[in-house]
């Protein structure tokens, strides 16, 4: 199997993107900015409310591989879709991207491939309502060992931690990939995500993640700190390596008693933050798979973030690494 600089695990989920208004979000209840899990009937209500919309593969991690293919590099997906008319548009979506994905679908009869409602407001922020359907039921026995064994970082998602089977899919990942040598990182994804699953997060960083990466709110939550220099300080005593994003501030890395500071790149107008976070993971894990020093990988992510978050939709528009080039970045 060719080598690949990142392989990802994560939720695979179809997004669905659409503008609406400040109104729109009040009638549906949905608390602006955030992420929330809806079942099949909310799902099914909202979704006949929206307007015309973008449907495109998505999820964190799947997101962050795409980014990873923009740069040039060699990315590799593992998660689980349904055998249906989602399922197709993932599948072929993340291929034609550039990504390798080969996890077969679920049985027929299975739950249906999961997919994520997307409300952008005009301010740019994005309300997400996530219908997981069957990617969550992604087992150890669906780990692709080869395709970890071939990475040279293997990404896990928060999202996906939240049934025992994903959680089991997560550590004999985690050990496959130190077995050969290889690099993990994990990203915190969400607040509420880690509320839940605070102590097995702690437990899974401390003993086998190499590369940590949380927004502001995220790391302190994990700490249960409203401070961010007292999160940093923990986390740089949990991990070899953290990537901790703080929007317009831009980035702190923390590696071995160092701390880097990396300035946002600015966004002249901002249309939609999806995928900021994921992109932003794209370009500092290239930087690092690719032996770049971490103030170029820093810029690399924030150099994706700001590509992102200057239109609609968590895929870049441009080429990332034309961009990188420009920027002096790349060679």
């Amino acid at each position: 199997m060719q080598e690949h600089d990142v392989v990802g695990i994560g939720n695979a989920i179809v997004d669905i993107i659409t503008r609406c208004d400040d109104a729109f979000l009040a009638r549906h209840g949905c608390s602006k900015g955030s992420m929330q899990l809806v079942d099949a009937a909310a799902m099914s209500k909202l979704y006949g409310d929206m307007g015309p919309a973008i449907e495109i593969s998505g999820g964190s991690v799947a997101n962050t591989m795409v980014g990873i293919a923009s740069f040039g590099g060699q990315a590799g997906f593992i998660g689980k879709t349904a055998d249906d008319q989602f399922g197709e548009v993932f599948g072929h979506d993340i291929r034609t991207a550039g990504v390798t994905f080969a996890t077969p679908p679920a049985a027929k009869g299975s739950e249906p491939t999961g997919c994520c409602l997307v409300l952008v407001t005009p301010d740019g922020q994005r309300t997400m309502n996530t219908f997981l359907g069957v990617s969550p039921q992604l087992g150890g026995g669906e780990v692709d060992a080869e395709l970890i064994r071939s990475a040279r970082i293997v990404y896990l998602e928060g999202y996906l931690f939240d049934r025992p089977e994903a959680k089991a899919a997560f550590r004999q990942a985690a050990e496959i990939a130190a077995k050969a040598g290889r690099q993990v990182a994990l990203s915190l994804s969400d607040p509420f995500c880690v509320d839940r699953h605070r102590p097995e997060f702690l437990e899974l960083i401390r003993a086998n993640v190499d590369i940590l990466f949380a927004n502001e709110a995220e790391i302190t939550s994990l700490y249960r700190t409203s401070s961010f220099d007292e999160a940093a300080k923990r986390a740089q005593g949990d991990t070899k390596l953290a990537a901790l994003t703080r929007s317009e501030k831009g980035s702190v890395i923390l590696s071995q008693g160092t701390s880097v500071a990396i300035p946002a790149v600015p966004a002249p107008n901002v249309v939609d933050t999806t995928g900021a976070g994921d992109l932003y993971a794209a370009g500092f894990l290239f930087g690092i798979a690719t032996n770049r020093t971490l103030e170029v990988a820093g810029r690399l992510g924030s150099l994706a973030a700001a590509e992102i978050i200057s239109h609609i939709g968590a895929r870049p528009e441009a080429r990332l690494q034309d961009l990188a080039r420009q920027a002096g970045l790349l060679g």
